[in-house]
């Protein structure tokens, strides 16, 4: 069946003719209408461009040509510029916004012969752990509790591109991680996701939540998919001041590396006091896998980890209070009038912005506001400078670190703490690499006690990809996680 494959084995059969990208596309497009009313992965679907785009591609594979992903099908988080296509980032105040550019990272996939089969959902301005924040309703991970048919959230916030690779939707998709925003959702429905060091991908042309955190990344079924997507996306950008100018390396053939001699961390402030015994039991099978194929296991630490969410929650939302004051109504987004210019600004903005933007504007506002910025947000950057400290002594040590990707399997939408701080700790394991800057990536290695899917993450050096897929890729084989979900494209939903 077609949706057996791979995006790997998918660029195979494409480049044998043993399948013509059009009925790739339209096989995946029937996908979508049939499962995507109950997920709701997708705001924006495109099926005529790309059934357009597929006859080109077959036709360019037909002559021997075509770039690396030609004839594949993808989806694109909401966050990316798409030209001539609307562009939300899941808010209100963007409903109508048509990009008349197209961002970096969407464009090298077009130019290698992607093909978009629409806009993904996602937290609203990416901010959110759940994917429950968008103005468009939320997204249902395509898996299910084992005797429950209980909604799931599929984790934040590119929850949309991990439902919609998990169900079979696409083969690959974008997300974007600013604080676990890749690696969690991966986590929960069982897919691997890659955040790469922070430069390696353009932001031009995404959507702004924390300028110095955001980093797209790819989400697909395995790393190889994840590898070529990436080698795709990745390298220096002009357009963007914070893209460093590194080669791209050729990041499939680093997959099989193997781990011999390596040295693998486990970080020991990562084991709180309240990890869960399934979550700790899955981190020590991977240190024992990544042990028997030859890797030495090196005990560090990193001090000021405790410090990571409260650092991040002021870093990030600080920027994300200064990046979204554009949106008032007058320079950019959608507009609601009133009486005065104050008038106007607060109606277009109360009514454009959902609670948890709102939330994190007014948060992040207040720690960059007279007689609290030394306080809140001076100090948190000098914290930060100590966390990026704890991971390059790390490094003295070791190539990388092993640990658990979230604290939980994914819980149910009405299971949704009703405190936002419970919320904002769905990513104590995913906030300290993206402080950092450093690469991380999260693969699925087993299911909890209620038949949900778990991750491991490995974090690694600054563009240090390679070794990170090359471990990863030792606990994929070790892992053989081949579970599938209940709502998925290749079986009876």
């Amino acid at each position: 069946m077609v949706f057996d494959y791979t995006l790997a084995s998918a660029r195979d059969a494409l480049r044998k003719r043993e399948i013509s990208a059009v009925e790739l596309v339209n096989a995946h497009l029937e996908a979508i209408e049939r499962l995507d009313g109950r997920l709701n992965s997708f705001i924006t679907r495109t099926p005529d461009q790309a059934r357009e785009a597929a006859k080109a591609a077959d036709e360019l594979l037909a002559k021997g040509e075509g770039g690396a992903l030609c004839g594949i099908p993808l989806g694109i988080k909401d966050l990316f510029a798409t030209e001539g296509v609307r562009t939300t980032a899941a808010s209100h105040i963007l409903d109508n916004f048509i990009p008349p550019y197209e961002s970096t990272v969407t464009a090298n996939l077009k130019r290698d012969g992607a093909i978009s089969l629409g806009k993904l959902n996602l937290d609203e301005f990416a901010m959110g752990s759940t994917n429950l924040t968008s103005a468009f309703g939320g997204v249902e991970n395509p898996w299910k509790r084992q005797g429950s048919d209980a909604r799931l959230v599929p984790g934040g916030s590119s929850g949309g591109s991990a439902a919609a690779v998990a169900a079979g939707l696409v083969l690959g998709a974008t997300g974007t991680d600013t604080g676990g925003s890749i690696r969690q959702p991966a986590s929960f429905c069982g897919i691997a996701g890659v955040k790469p060091t922070y430069g390696r991908c353009s932001r031009f042309g995404t959507i702004a939540f924390a300028s110095s955190l955001d980093q797209a990344g790819p989400m697909a079924k395995n790393l190889r998919d994840c590898a070529i997507m990436l080698e795709s996306m990745a390298g220096f950008d002009a357009k963007d001041s914070t893209s460093v100018d590194k080669a791209v390396p050729n990041y499939e053939a680093a997959l099989d590396r193997g781990v011999k001699g390596m040295r693998v961390g486990i970080p020991k402030e990562y084991r709180t006091d309240n990890l869960p015994e399934e979550i700790a039991a899955l981190w020590d099978q991977g240190i024992a896998w990544l042990k028997e194929a030859g890797a030495e296991i090196v005990d560090v630490s990193l001090p000021h980890t405790k410090y990571g969410l409260p650092t991040y929650y002021i870093a990030a939302l600080a920027e994300a209070s200064s990046n979204l004051a554009r949106y008032d109504g007058v320079r950019y987004g959608e507009r609601v009038t009133g009486p005065s210019l104050d008038a106007l600004y607060e109606a277009t903005r109360a009514a454009g912005f959902g609670d948890e933007v709102k939330r994190r504007i007014l948060l992040g506002t207040h720690v960059l506001s007279s007689g609290y910025y030394d306080a809140y947000y001076l100090r948190a950057q000098k914290v930060r400078t100590l966390l990026q400290r704890d991971f390059l002594q790390a490094y003295e040590k070791v190539d990388m670190l092993l640990a658990p990707t979230a604290p939980s399997g994914a819980f149910a939408w009405d299971e949704k703490p009703t405190d936002p701080v419970q919320v904002y700790l769905n990513d104590v394991f995913t906030v300290p690499a993206s402080l950092a800057g450093v690469p991380a990536l999260s693969v699925p290695a087993g299911l909890d006690s209620k038949g949900v899917p778990l991750g491991l993450q490995l974090i690694g050096r600054f563009f240090d990809e390679e070794t990170l897929f090359a471990a990863g890729h030792v606990l994929e084989k070790a892992a053989a996680f081949s579970h599938r979900p209940t709502l998925h494209a290749g079986v009876s939903a």
